[in-house]
Formats: C-alpha cells, structure tokens, sequence
C-alpha cells in the first residue's frame, strides 16, 4: 500500500483568475457563458456580455478607491451577481470576504471587522439590515452596495445599488478604458484573492488566505483533466461563499463551457429539468435524499417492483464490470438495454437526461450509494479538498474511479500520510496563505515546508486511489479505549434505511455506542398512513411513537451484523425534527455539526445510559 503521491506533471497557464477571464473574453466572446433566472424566466449571458459587467462593476470599486488586496464581502445567495461581483474584485485587483447569507448579524459583523472589509455586496434589505445593526462594530465598512431593492429605507448615503456601481464604472472606464485592464496585468500569484472563514475551534470562524496562485492552479489543473469542456452545460446552486462552488467557478471560465446559475435549493428539481444539465456537482445528501426516494418509489408490489428488482440486479452486473475496466457484452448489453428502457431511463430524466456525471464532495459518499447510481447508469466522481487547499485535490476522473474513494491527486498535488497516524498531508499551489491574524493557528496547520495537516485519516490503495477513514477530530474513543470511526456507520445507516435523513453516531468516552437520527418527513407520514395505529397522525407525533421505533429497529440490526461488537449501536433515539442550517446544526453546505447537536440533544443522550450495563 502506497504511503505518498509524487505530484502529476502540470503546464501551469494561469497567473489569476481575473487574467483567465480576459482571456476567455478575448477567445470566445460571442459563446454563451451564463443562463441565469429573472423570476420564472431564464435567460442568457455571453462571455462578452459577462466581461463587460465584470469590467463595470471592478472600474466603480476603483472609484470607490479600492486598493490591491483590499478586502470586498459578498453577502449573498448563489445567482449571477455573485460570481459577477467576485470576479469584479478580483479584477480590481482587491480580495474578496465570503459571508454566508445565513449566517447571523453577529458573525457577519466578527468576519467583516477581522477582515477589514472596505465595501460589501449585499443582495437586499434584510442582509443590509444585519449591516446596519452592527454598523458600529465594523469601523473599516465605508460602503454598502445594494443587489436588490432600493436603499432609501436604511441610508443612503452609506448605501448604493449595484446599478449605480456600474454606472460609475462605465463613467471611469469612459475617461480610462484601460483603467481595469492594467490592474488585471499587474495581479500576482501573491496577491490575496480570497478570504473564505471556516470554523475554528475557539467558536470564532478562521480566515483562510486564499491567493490568486491557488484559484489559478484550481483552474490549470481541472482544465488539463477535461473534468469539463467548452460543451458541457454545468449546473451551479452550491454556496459560492464555500470554496467548492468557488473551484467550480474557476474550471467553468478554463474550459469556456455554460454555467446555469441557481442556489434555490427547493429550485433544484425544477431547474434540472430546464437546464439539462450534462455536469452537476452537489454533496451527498442530495444523493441520499433522491436514493430514498427512488427505493421508497419502488416499493409498489407486484409486477413493477420485480421489474425495478431485476433491472438494478443487472445494473449490478455491469456496474462490477465496467468498474473492471470492461464493457458488457452479449446476452448482458442485451438486457442493460430492456433494463434502461424500463426503469434506469426515468431515472435519468430526474436529472435532466444528459447528465455525463455528478461529482461530489464536501462530505463522505456512502460506496452503496454511488454503486447503486452507477447501476443505473449514473456515475458520481466523489472528490475531496478542504477550503485550505482550495478544494480541488483529490477526484476521481471518468475513465479512472473507485467507488468508495476519493479519486487521485489533481495534477501538481502531492500527497503523504503521516507515519503515526496516517494523517493525510498536502502540498500543491493551491495550499492557503495561512489564517487571518491566527499565526499560531497558521503554524498548527501548516509544517515548515509547506504542507497542509488536513486532520483527516487516509489510505492510499496500490493504484493510487485514496480513502478517507476517518477525521482526525471526530474519531470516537469509548471508554474500554477502542477506536470508532462513526461517519463510516452514519454511512451504512443512511445507506442502508430509506427513512433515515441524517444520524449521529456518538460514544466518546462512554461504556457503548449510541445514535441520534432524523427520519424524512415525506417517506415516514406515507409509511405512517399505512399502519392502522398511526393514520391520521401529524409527523410530530408520529416519531414520538414506538411503531417507528420498531421500524427502524431491523435497519440497525442489519448494519449492526457488519460491525465489530465495541461498534454496534445498542441504543438510538429520534429527534423530534430534522437538522437544518437557521437551527446551526448543519452547515451551509449541509455538513452536521457534530458537536452543536450533541450538545443540544445532551439530555436525551445521557438518558440512553442511564442504568446500563452493555460493554464497550
């Protein structure tokens, strides 16, 4: 088994992303870059038509007399305007604060003041407002540019609209054409582009220092993968306040292809069937979500059920095959065919019909999941990265993957495992600047040469293909000192019971393991109304019941067989609602919070082992 990764040859072509745009412009001017909704209507932008905004809005931060790596927030939802605004900044040479658009006026106000933000995008008056409350605790804010809406409600003299930026840009780009086109040429690969926070172990969120090397190698190394092509039709609703929609955003102007622009979650079933997507990134969950669905579907007896049975079992079988490397043939291609007539066909038109494939990331993808997709026809690359490398590390490619692994290293990054505890180090350009104004953080999390400590632990197969066992931080230790991995058993669970939406695995330092789960509300009220006991009652009640209860109970039986016995899940318990991210139990890229539900839920945890005896 492979301990380290030398690093893939890469042709670096890219000093900034602000530089790609140009070129792109410049080689494609009339090809379609963006389709975007105005209400109910999706409309269409040229890369021409893109630059030009891009130009306005970067000459009207000029006017406002931004300086080069002078930081800019964004404080809005995935739509146009935001990757418009990011580019913007970029090309005026200043750096660009993520905010989440969820995140509370609190947290806005502590990121915006360590950031010394100068300015800050906001997409309308309730994100402004969360600005104006805290004004006074952001001494470096000077301005507030509107997406939506008009600014008299709050102040205008603090507040402008997007449209008047621009028009301060047309106005100085009229006096010097060349004004934003000689910041753009003076950008260099050490100049701060980005400063994306993520949570930091004091409770207080970390800037990670993202240069333009990092996003310009993101793009470089997904370009000389053909992980996307001038043809493709990419489909983008991720939070781009996250570093994933951000690398998505750099392949997308690298390969010239069209980016559909949408982040309405509830939106996204919709707008897969408009856009027709031919690439989607999304995390597992969406995965998860529409897994439970199609086997809760199929649960319809007689005739259909044994059709849908039978053409996953030979999904199956041509599945092993060409996860061999080999394509089926004969009596088998025969009947793959009858099957994707019958049922892998519907399926596929779920997601529009033309998808080439999905990748996923952000979080673990459960094997069974992605093994049951490619059955169908489907093929899900699961990659891995974290915001500190700027996300694109490790994928697997279209013609090179393993289910259950992350993939290979992107070209130009090179992989270790620590020797005592196979913790996975990176190095690559991509690597972050290091934490904003946290040098002891910086110095945790960076060696002296270099490379990233990830806290997570991996293996390397002898292909190459990398595995996530485990983070670092999350690995469980009950108190007889066996060592538990609970996202792999979450994994199982999810994969294994229809009605699960998410599980926690919990037992550090204790005698035994426990869970706390969610159930989804659509699939349990349906199976609820087929049990005389339960009929007529509401969600709430129902989850309260020890029917459901029982029903679960062979789920975890079932995974509790492929378990060692310190693992086993002797107890578990439903929470009365799922996780979601107003609650802050999820993050805005629907990770769980593992720390913040157990504490939550801390009382219903200690009364799992009250009085128990059950062996660790």
């Amino acid at each position: 088994m492979a301990e380290s990764i030398a690093p893939e040859r890469l042709t670096r072509k890219s000093k900034s992303i602000a530089q790609l745009l140009a070129t792109r412009v410049q080689e494609t001017p009339d090809r379609e870059a963006y389709r975007y909704p105005v209400g109910e209507e999706w409309r269409s932008m040229t890369w021409r038509q893109a630059g030009e905004r891009v130009k306005a809005i970067a000459a009207g931060l000029l006017s406002l007399g931004l300086g080069r790596e002078e930081r800019v927030g964004i404080l809005a939802n995935t739509r146009i305007e935001w990757l418009l605004c990011d580019l913007g900044i970029l090309s005026a040479g200043g750096a660009t604060t993520t905010v989440y658009p969820s995140s509370t006026a609190e947290d806005i106000a502590y990121i915006l003041a360590d950031s010394e933000t100068r300015i800050v995008f906001a997409e309308d008056l309730g994100q402004l407002k969360k600005l104006a409350d805290r004004r006074s605790e952001m001494p470096k804010l000077e301005k507030a540019v509107l997406i939506d809406g008009a600014p008299e409600a709050i102040d205008s003299a603090w507040v402008m609209t997007l449209a008047d930026l621009e028009a301060a840009g047309a106005a100085r780009l009229a006096k010097d054409p060349r004004a934003v086109d000689e910041v753009v040429a003076g950008i260099e690969p050490a100049h701060l582009a980005t400063l994306i926070y993520t949570s930091g172990t004091t409770g207080k969120p970390k800037g990670v220092r993202l240069l333009h090397e990092c996003w310009a190698y993101t793009a470089d190394a997904m370009e000389s993968t053909h992980l996307m092509t001038s043809e493709d039709v990419q489909y983008l609703w991720l939070p781009m306040s996250h570093s994933f929609g951000k690398v998505l955003m750099a392949g997308h102007i690298a390969s010239g292809s069209v980016c559909a622009i949408d982040g309405r979650i509830p939106k996204i079933v919709e707008n897969l069937a408009v856009v027709k997507p031919t690439i989607m990134a999304a995390v597992p969950r969406i995965f998860e979500k529409v897994y439970n669905k199609i086997l809760e579907g199929a649960k319809q007896g007689g005739l259909k059920q044994k059709i849908f049975e039978w053409a996953i079992a030979t999904g199956k079988r041509g599945s092993q095959l060409r996860q061999e490397g080999k394509e089926p043939s004969g009596m088998l291609a025969f009947k793959l065919k009858i099957a994707d007539k019958l049922v892998f066909s519907k399926i596929k038109n779920r997601f529009g019909g033309r998808v080439r494939y999905f990748i996923s990331g952000s979080a673990p993808l459960s094997r069974d999941i992605a093994e049951f997709f490619h059955s169908c026809g489907i093929l899900i690359l699961e990659g891995y990265g974290l915001t500190e490398s700027s996300a694109a590390s490790f994928v697997n490619r279209p013609s090179k993957y393993a289910f259950g692994s992350v993939g290979v290293p992107m070209p130009g990054t090179e992989l270790k495992l620590a020797p005592a505890d196979s913790e996975i180090l990176m190095k690559s350009p991509g690597i972050m600047q290091g934490y904003h104004n946290q040098p002891d953080q910086t110095t945790e999390a960076l060696t002296e040469d270099g490379w990233l400590r990830t806290g997570d632990i991996g293996e390397v197969d002898d292909r190459g293909f990398l595995r996530i066992t485990d983070r670092k931080k999350d690995l469980i230790k009950t108190s007889g000192g066996k060592y538990i991995a609970p996202q792999s058993i979450e994994g199982k669970l999810k994969s294994t019971c229809p009605f699960i939406s998410q599980v926690i695995v919990h037992g550090d330092k204790r005698n035994f393991v426990t869970a706390l789960v969610t159930l989804d509300e659509e699939s349990t009220v349906k199976w609820a109304k087929e049990q005389s006991a339960l009929s007529g009652k509401s969600y709430a009640e129902i989850v309260q019941t020890s029917e459901v209860k029982a029903m679960l109970a062979p789920y975890f039986d079932e995974v509790n067989k492929s378990l060692a016995k310190y693992e086993t899940v002797k107890q578990f318990a439903i929470l009365p609602k799922d996780l979601t991210i107003d609650e802050g139990e999820l993050t805005p890229s629907l990770k769980v919070k593992r720390k913040v539900v157990e504490k939550k839920y801390a009382g219903l945890l200690d009364k799992m082992y009250e009085g128990s005896i059950a062996d660790a």
